[in-house]
């Protein structure tokens, strides 16, 4: 019986399968409409979407505006729509041509946004949620979509804390909200979560939202206290079309710090340690042009797009190439993406996502010593006296007049062995089910599988002044990530007056993780680099792990509006996570909002000036489990290998000692944010204004707490510990100043936010950021409650004494004596305010766009400084050390050489800037040949990039932090990897 069961089952599934996509025959009177679509001014308009409304049924006019459509009878209604113009409604009645006029949309107010498992009119919005311009993507020579957010969106603070290829970018939205924590934004693409954006090609993204305040990010719960990302990629259109994007560009370093001469070098060393440096010692090698080339970026991208009034597919496929401005540093991504879209019966919609990348990438030892292998301060800390190789041996040199330095030549040519790999493929099918006009419930899986190597090899070599036997290591990781999503939306609109909408779903997601490693030394030569070429494996370096983690989800909302006068909205989520415990780990988060349009109002009927206004208003609680291990709660163990070729241990075991404190009541780190709004669209709507408040307090912070070690020697607990407080304004403004032949957009934002640790419990203070040796180890970060995270530490300097020539430290507690307890805060790296604007002219068909934006008010620590201006050793130092002291009775700001080196506000300066991000110019072209050939957009650009920044800082870069992506630590610059200015070369090209 069971054999006969599955002998018909299989052909029954794929006669099912052919019925549903099958395209059913219905009894209809089709007729073509064929006609043409211009703008106000009577241009044709090419691309514009034609779509028989209720279907999916569409087509886009061609070069010259023209469109043929069949539609199903005399009862169709036309939907026209282009980007930037307002869209139609045609009834198709007895007419067989139909012509129409587009107007422009100057307030785009009807346009639709994404928020959390749906959409909404932007007009409806009751929350704080920025939409990030996404036209211009296709002419910036960006490499993450977090670039594209820099300076265009209110409360979201975004920087490149270095300039190696690849884009790493940090993402703030509205302030810091976690200490040991991601302080990361929950990435959404296309409804899956995703902890970074590598694998995505900007140029695939058609909209980015930012849900920014609790009251909108509280459909995510657990992984929102730091807002959501929503972005959505490329759908297919009516039509076919085929679209391709070039970009060649070259990259200098934008900022260069100049050595010493060969003579200064050697005046300056006879200061600290007389006779070091022989006579007539003179300049050999220029280090910067050694060590620094040209970037070369290359970047490819296809699209094709198809469809029909049943089924829509889209592909795309790109190339990227980022080489560094160091020769070893790169970043190359393979990117392929499709989804299809099949209407396959009236009830039954099927979707499918698929995403692949492949990228790699190499960077350089940054964020160290010249002593420790970092390149970018050996530059600058090499004698130009020294030459790279060793004439006597052959080999490259490795000490300078008795001074340990890297050789920044040697390090990047071993560093071109090293590699990051990692392949990602993201597929999701989901299913949209239309009980009702009113009912639909979308089921959806996801299968993310991420596959990591990180592989490496320094050749061995064999010299009088050196004995290396070369290493190799081989790192391999695989994640897969589960997520099951079931969402059940009701919208129903009563008396034509009463917009009422209900959600509920829930989600489920497992990740399963794993890696193996293994280390080994002794190698025979250079040229077999893979690990079974090693003599000794690591026997203590060598082994794998794994982990898992889950969360359970339910969650819903509920809105209603009255003619879109007034608007309230609630949602509710609760998450329960494996990693907290199993009494605590259900966390629920509410929020609720609410907006009054006031120009809906009789009252306000009369004020012509005033196109629309709206003021809205939110409370919200969101979580955030991320940043602790996957078993925190529990009480963990080390493994400790046992030396089994020692007498006596030949059959010896692992030793597993306690690693930390167990937390019986750990639980989830919680964020309550208040937000108040107002939205306003003014001179029939030319300016579009956005104002927000916003209040978030951060409670139960999870943490890693040192403790006093106890008979088990475990000295750390994660716990909830302390509270945090971020308050802050922001605005935007957007404007068309001119319209017309002749155009001139502005769009601005400005943002505001203090910061402010409330408190600690177990452990009142701590202390990070230990850079150069010249500070004796001290580290330089103090975080403490009552002050905003990541205050600089240490003694305030004032200037140099006329007659020692040595930095004066100012005695605070007026002991009579400079010691640790004079020092104090001495600097903030949290801005005042940053901000972004972009004017866009164009003039038929010329376009001129100019992006700038900057920071205010936030400092710098520049740990360089005590590298290059220290004078505390035989490392060569820039040219600024000129100017010291050298004499008694001079006056100066630089102190004598072998002065007594602390860190002081000597070393902390004005990190504000103002850069030109970026500025575009580009020509379309457009009738003649290009309509023979097909050709519906051609457009050659060039963009410059970071082509000017004006600062008071004296390093290479004043956006950038050696500690990435930390909360606790922000602002410190310490032989970072320098920004690039770039000049790209473009084409978009259309068919």
């Amino acid at each position: 019986m069971g054999t006969n069961f599955f002998k018909v089952k299989i052909p029954l599934v794929y006669l099912l399968l052919i019925l549903c996509f099958g395209f059913s025959a219905q009894a209809q009177n089709p007729k073509n409409i064929t006609g043409v679509v211009k703008d106000v001014a009577g241009i044709p308009l090419p691309g514009v979407n034609i779509v028989v409304k209720g279907t999916l049924q569409g087509v886009i006019t061609d070069l010259d505006g023209q469109y043929q459509i069949s539609v199903p009878g005399n009862d169709a209604v036309l939907v026209f729509s282009y980007i930037g113009y307002l869209a139609q409604e045609v009834a198709v009645g007895n007419q067989d041509e139909i012509n129409i006029s587009l107007k422009e949309d100057l307030q785009q107010i009807d346009e639709v946004v994404v928020i959390g498992y749906g959409t909404v009119a932007k007009k409806d919005v009751t929350t704080a949620v920025s939409t990030v311009s996404t036209k211009d993507i296709d002419e910036r020579p960006i490499v993450s979509a977090a670039q594209a957010i820099q300076g265009k969106a209110a409360g979201v603070n975004v920087y490149q804390p270095n300039g190696a290829p690849g884009g790493e970018m940090v993402v703030r939205v509205r302030g810091t909200t976690s200490f040991n924590g991601s302080n990361e934004p929950l990435y959404v693409v296309d409804g899956v979560p995703v902890d970074n954006l590598n694998f995505l090609s900007p140029q695939d993204i058609a909209s980015m939202q930012i849900l920014k305040d609790a009251s909108s990010a509280a459909i995510y719960g657990s992984r929102a206290a730091n807002g959501v990302v929503l972005i959505t990629t490329k759908q297919a259109g009516g039509g076919a079309k085929i679209a391709a994007n070039v970009q060649m560009g070259v990259s200098r370093v934008a900022n260069q710090i100049e050595s010493l001469n060969a003579a200064q070098y050697k005046e300056l060393i006879d200061e600290i340690r007389p006779g070091t440096i022989p006579e007539g010692t003179t300049d050999q090698t220029d280090w910067f042009d050694e060590v620094y080339g040209t970037g070369i970026t290359q970047n490819y991208q296809l699209q094709i797009s198809d469809g029909n009034e049943k089924t829509r597919y889209f592909v795309s496929g790109g190339y990227l190439n980022e080489k560094g401005v160091l020769s070893s540093a790169f970043f190359r991504r393979y990117n392929l993406r499709s989804n299809v879209d099949s209407q396959v019966r009236k009830w039954l919609n099927i979707g499918l996502n698929l995403s692949y990348s492949d990228n790699t990438s190499n960077s350089v030892t940054t964020g160290a010593g010249s002593n420790r292998g970092g390149v970018v301060l050996s530059v600058v800390n090499l004698p130009t006296a020294a030459s790279v190789i060793d004439p006597e041996t052959g080999l490259y040199n490795r000490l300078f007049f008795g001074q340990n330095i890297t050789n920044p030549v040697e390090s990047l040519e071993n560093g071109k062995n090293n590699k990051n790999n990692e392949n990602r493929l993201i597929a999701s099918g989901s299913a949209t089910i239309t009980f009702l006009p009113e009912l639909n419930l979308r089921s959806s899986l996801t299968v993310d599988r991420r596959n990591g190597k990180i592989t490496g090899f320094t050749p061995p070599v064999h010299g009088l002044d050196r004995d290396d036997w070369g290493s190799a290591w081989d790192t391999r990781s695989m994640n897969t990530l589960l997520v099951f999503d079931n969402v059940l939306t009701y919208k129903k609109t009563f008396a034509e007056k009463h917009n009422f909408e209900a959600m509920a779903g829930t989600s489920w997601t497992d990740s399963q993780w794993s890696q193996s490693y293994i280390n080994g030394t002794h190698f025979k030569d250079g040229y077999i680099q893979t690990l079974n070429a090693a003599n000794k494996i690591a026997w203590d370096n060598t082994g794998s792990s794994a982990s898992a983690w889950g969360i359970m989800s339910a969650f819903g909302r509920l809105s209603y509006n009255f003619e879109s006068k007034y608007l309230f909205t609630f949602n509710i989520r609760q998450d329960g996570s494996s990693k907290l415990h199993p009494d605590l780990r259900w966390g629920t988060f509410p929020s609720f909002s609410g907006a009054w349009r006031l120009s809906s109002e009789e009252f306000m009927r009369d004020i012509d000036w005033i196109s629309d206004l709206k003021i809205r208003g939110g409370w919200g609680q969101t979580g955030n489990q991320s940043g602790v291990g996957d078993y925190s709660y529990l009480q963990r163990y080390n493994i400790t290998r046992q030396p089994w070729f020692e007498t006596g241990k030949e059959d010896a075991v692992p030793s597993i000692p306690q690693a930390n404190l167990r937390t019986a009541d750990l639980t989830w780190e919680a964020t309550s944010q208040v937000n108040i709004g107002l939205d306003a669209t003014l001179f029939e709507n030319r300016l579009t204004l956005v104002m927000d408040y916003y209040r978030k307090h951060t409670t139960d912070m999870l943490m890693y707490v040192g403790v006093p070690a106890g008979p088990s020697g475990a000295a750390i607990i994660t716990r909830n510990e302390g509270e945090m407080m971020n308050r802050g304004f922001e605005f935007s403004a957007s404007s068309r100043n001119l319209t017309g032949a002749f155009s001139w957009n502005t769009d601005f934002n400005i943002s505001f936010n203090k910061n402010e640790l409330q408190s600690l419990e177990l452990q009142k203070i701590y202390y990070d950021a230990e850079t150069t040796d010249a500070f004796h180890k001290t580290r330089v970060v103090r975080n403490e409650p009552g002050r905003a995270l990541g205050g600089f530490y240490g003694y305030i300097s004032d200037g140099v004494d006329p007659e020692t020539g040595e930095l004066m430290y100012r005695d605070i507690n007026e002991d009579g004596k400079i010691t640790a307890s004079d020092k104090t805060y001495i600097g903030d790296p949290n801005p005042t305010f940053t901000f972004g604007l972009t004017n866009t002219f164009s003039y038929k068909g010329f376009n001129l766009s100019v992006f700038m934006q900057g920071s205010v008010g936030n400092d710098i620590f520049n740990a360089s400084k005590g590298d290059t201006e220290g004078m505390h050793d035989l490392k060569n130092q820039s040219t600024k050390v000129l100017e010291r002291w050298r004499t008694p009775g001079q006056i100066t700001d630089v102190p004598k050489a072998g002065f007594n080196l602390q860190p002081s506000s000597y070393f902390v300066e004005d990190g504000t800037y103002l850069r030109v991000k970026d500025v575009t110019f580009s020509y379309n072209f457009n009738g003649g040949i290009l309509n023979k050939l097909g050709v519906s957009r051609l457009q050659p650009y060039v963009t410059a990039s970071n082509l000017l920044t004006i600062t008071k800082y004296s390093g290479m870069d004043p956006e950038v932090n050696q500690w990435g992506n930390s909360g606790a630590v922000q602002g410190i610059d310490w032989g970072t990897y320098p920004h690039s200015k770039t000049f790209v070369f473009g084409l978009n090209v259309e068919f």
